[in-house]
């Protein structure tokens, strides 16, 4: 268990597994499904969300579905891990909302980042216009996704 970890009651673990699976449930509705009265259950919720377990709720959208046709795998590299362009990238990409994921990694490339663009022009325009223009970018590889198998939020409990 890594150290910034919170130990986590059982009771903890299904509220957290009810609200992964539908975060707009009420809180009677959700006291009634973990077996917790409504204020017991609305004190471990709070806490939670205190904690940072619960960072936020969102609602999961299809983006293609949603006109939004690209969806690539972009693999990053730095030319060398000067700490100015770590900072700088991670600074960048975390403001850009085409970026959806972005991992820092071990292997060929130091950075892997889930993207979404309206189209090919926009991800090259995302591309030219932001991504090569970044200090300290050594090489960019882009996967295309063909389909997605699964794609998935929820954090197994």
């Amino acid at each position: 268990m890594s150290q910034d970890a919170i130990k986590l009651e059982d009771q903890d673990r299904r509220l957290l597994r009810l609200l992964q699976h539908n975060g707009r449930v009420s809180n009677q509705e959700l006291a009634e499904k973990a077996g917790l009265s409504a204020s017991a259950c609305w004190r471990r919720v709070r806490a939670l969300e205190e904690a940072g377990i619960i960072r936020r709720y969102v609602a999961l959208v299809d983006a293609a579905r949603a006109g939004i046709a690209f969806h690539a795998i972009v693999n990053v590299s730095l030319t060398r891990h000067d700490q100015g362009h770590v900072d700088t990238f991670i600074a960048e990409v975390s403001q850009r909302p085409e970026v959806l994921d972005c991992f820092a990694t071990t292997g060929e490339a130091d950075y892997h980042m889930r993207v979404v663009c309206d189209d090919l022009a926009a991800y090259n325009a995302f591309l030219e216009g932001f991504l090569f223009r970044l200090p300290g970018i050594a090489n960019v590889r882009t996967n295309l996704v063909l389909k997605d198998i699964k794609q998935e939020t929820a954090v197994a409990l």
